[in-house]
């Protein structure tokens, strides 16, 4: 009986030890099911902020790159297009924008129902507080300007950015002593000149202040965007932007010659049978008065290795009289001009274009900025093809990563012409604008037609036959000539070669730029 009683205890003990040890498992289950729950709601909140604040960084560069884009001339929204609701909203000097140090330019991007003004104090217009603490000025101070973002009149919903700021960079806005003297200069607006990045005593982006500005340089400009999404979240991006102008003239942002010849060692070989054929530097767009003549007026042909001078003459005096330029000599009264015939210059090209490593990194800004690349050999069936809008109007940048043979092409081309291998030109097609003959540098001629170049056309050999890059800082030995010469093939010129090459600077100035506006610097600004 006590053995009985004794086993009934026990079992009672156990089954209330039971009971504790499963209050206590549900508990565990429990706080784990709430820490689950905690947690799931803090990674939902944390993927929600990150969802939103990406939202408005990726919203904020969407505003920056259609002001980017819209400084282009070229672009069909920009800022001083014909169709624009604010001609003159940017301040330019022919394409290039030409601000004051107190210029400044919104665009506004509100949303339905929304007021943005940037000048504004009230918070809820999305007031411009970055500012004054970057210029050292109110806005109130500052002649402002606003245009509407393209997305206001587009059919779909764009970016939620709120406004876009364009103005002058200044040392203090950047907090960059550009110059080195110790001050960060507040009343100075920085220039950028692709000619300083060769300067090793410079370690800036090309970025100068200068008493007098060089002649290379363009202004730098700098774009802030505020993006604000509907949950609060903030970003403020901002670039520094400059044109890229693509000019290898180190002293009048121009071309020097009608044909440049750009190495050591170049080769030159023109038709030898008298014609029409000719290389001109006589602007035919608009020759300048004589009170204007000088010796930096663009010569017939250029050449930067005076070692080469004997060689081009010696084939340029077959037909002296086909290579007219500069300088001119006066003629009596009334006034009149006689061109130097033959006109054949030692030329001075930026340091940026005379090294194979340095004209190659020209050579992928002009690709990176295109608007048709080809990469392999191409015909001028590819180039009617893929740029079918080219015209007078629409003058186009087009890249050609190989050879490109303008045979049985008996078309005009407009805008810029890079070729990256061997050009081969039909003396039946022409191109009004630049042709840049870089990598090889051979640029053979044959055949027989009527079409010519109106503008100018540069040859260089950056790379050898395997198409690496050239070591050392020489450039190699361009070819202008026919096949023969510059291949060791057979071939010579057609018994009537073209028209030639005929300096304009009017389709120059078409095709040299900006071919778009180069980031400089990125940055995030912080943000209430």
């Amino acid at each position: 009986m006590k053995e009985a009683s004794y086993k009934q205890g026990n079992a009672q003990q156990e089954r209330g030890a039971a009971l504790l040890i499963a209050i206590f498992a549900l508990m565990l289950i429990s706080v784990v099911a709430i820490a689950l729950i905690v947690s799931q709601g803090t990674d939902s909140a944390l993927a929600g902020n990150y969802r939103t604040s990406t939202s408005a960084y990726y919203a904020a560069v969407a505003g920056l790159e259609e002001a980017r884009g819209r400084l282009l001339w070229k672009n069909p929204d920009y800022f001083d297009g014909p169709t624009s609701p604010n001609p003159g909203f940017m301040p330019m000097t022919g394409v290039l924008p030409n601000m004051q140090l107190t210029d400044v330019r919104y665009i506004l991007n509100p949303a339905s129902g929304e007021a943005v003004d940037p000048t504004s104090a009230d918070p809820a217009n999305y007031p411009d507080t970055d500012y004054q603490t970057e210029m050292g000025w109110p806005l109130s101070g500052a002649n402002v300007q606003t245009i509407n973002s393209t997305y206001q009149s587009a059919s779909m919903p764009g970016p939620v950015y709120k406004w876009v700021r364009i103005n002058p960079v200044t040392e203090k806005a950047l907090n960059l002593d550009v110059n080195g003297d110790g001050v960060l200069d507040p009343t100075t607006a920085l220039l950028y000149d692709p000619a300083n990045l060769d300067a090793s005593s410079n370690p800036k982006p090309g970025l100068v202040s200068p008493a007098t500005p060089p002649p290379t340089a363009v202004q730098a400009l700098e774009l802030t965007a505020l993006a604000v999404m509907p949950s609060g979240s903030r970003r403020m991006l901002q670039y520094v932007v400059a044109p890229v102008v693509i000019s290898p003239d180190a002293t009048d942002m121009s071309f020097p010659a009608a044909l440049t010849l750009a190495g050591n060692g170049v080769i030159f070989y023109g038709p030898t049978a008298s014609g029409s054929y000719q290389v001109s530097g006589i602007d035919s767009s608009n020759l300048p008065p004589p009170s204007t003549w000088s010796n930096s007026l663009p010569a017939a042909i250029g050449y930067t290795n005076p070692g080469d001078y004997g060689s081009i003459s010696a084939h340029v005096n077959l037909h002296p009289n086909s290579y007219p330029g500069f300088p001119l000599t006066s003629s009596p009264s009334p006034p009149g001009y006689t061109p130097t015939a033959p006109s054949v210059a030692n030329v001075t090209l930026r340091a940026s274009w005379l090294t194979p490593a340095t004209l190659d990194a020209v050579m992928q800004d002009i690709e990176k900025s295109a608007d048709v690349v080809i990469n392999r050999s191409a015909n001028g069936s590819d180039i009617s093809n893929l740029a079918p809008a080219m015209s007078a109007t629409n003058p186009m940048t087009i890249v050609v990563n190989g050879n490109l043979n303008l045979n049985s092409w008996h078309h005009t081309g407009f805008g810029l012409l890079l070729v990256t291998g061997t050009l081969t030109y039909d003396p039946d097609a022409s191109w009004n604008g630049i042709v840049l003959v870089v990598g090889q540098g051979v640029f053979i001629s044959g055949n027989s037609g009527d079409g010519g170049f109106n503008g100018t056309v540069f040859v260089a050999k950056t790379r050898d036959g395997s198409n690496n890059l050239l070591t050392g800082n020489s450039l190699g030995a361009a070819c202008f000539g026919n096949q023969s010469v510059c291949t060791g093939f057979g071939g010579h010129y057609g018994s009537n070669p073209g028209a030639g090459i005929n300096y304009n600077n009017s389709w120059i100035n078409a095709a040299i730029g900006p071919l778009t506006y180069k980031i400089l610097s990125f940055r995030e600004i912080p943000t209430n």
